[in-house]
């Protein structure tokens, strides 16, 4: 499926994406291994069950990831020129192995750039949550989109 042009965007849409993703212990080790992130509290159960938390959390990072990467499909897979920025990211609730992530995207903003006439800059909200509707992370997303004039 193509990913969409800054003039498909409309301001205050809400994307339910379908795509969902079960996190597996591999998928957070592998993640913060791959990252030189040594965090026990992502990879050393004995150090995690000492925790108020009881148990390995998810890396936050792999968290943040995991939710924009789920959002492409359906919003900007070949039609993003660039990711501008992300600002605002939370994580409001710890996300473990063996939840189930599923992600909403919301327009924010779209206009064309005024130096470029061939694209412009979209802003997302993307918010991720768990399988009981918990929200485990959240940003805004600007991204340099193609223009249709462009394609």
């Amino acid at each position: 499926m193509a990913g969409l042009y800054l003039e498909d965007f409309e301001i205050g849409h809400v994307f339910q994406h379908t795509l969902r993703k079960t996190v597996t212990e591999s998928d957070n080790m592998l993640f913060s291994v791959m990252t030189l992130n040594p965090q026990p509290l992502h990879i050393d159960f004995d150090f995690a069950s000492k925790t108020e938390w009881g148990k390995p959390l998810v890396n936050s990072l792999f968290t943040l990831g995991l939710m924009i990467g789920i959002s492409v499909n359906d919003t900007t897979v070949g039609t993003t020129i660039a990711n501008l920025g992300m600002t605002d990211v939370t994580f409001p609730a710890p996300l473990f192995h063996g939840d189930t992530v599923r992600v909403e995207t919301q327009v924010i903003s779209a206009r064309r750039s005024k130096s470029k006439p061939d694209r412009g800059i979209v802003e997302f909200e993307h918010r991720a949550f768990n399988q009981f509707g918990v929200l485990v992370a959240q940003c805004t997303r600007q991204a340099m989109m193609k223009s249709k004039g462009a394609a």
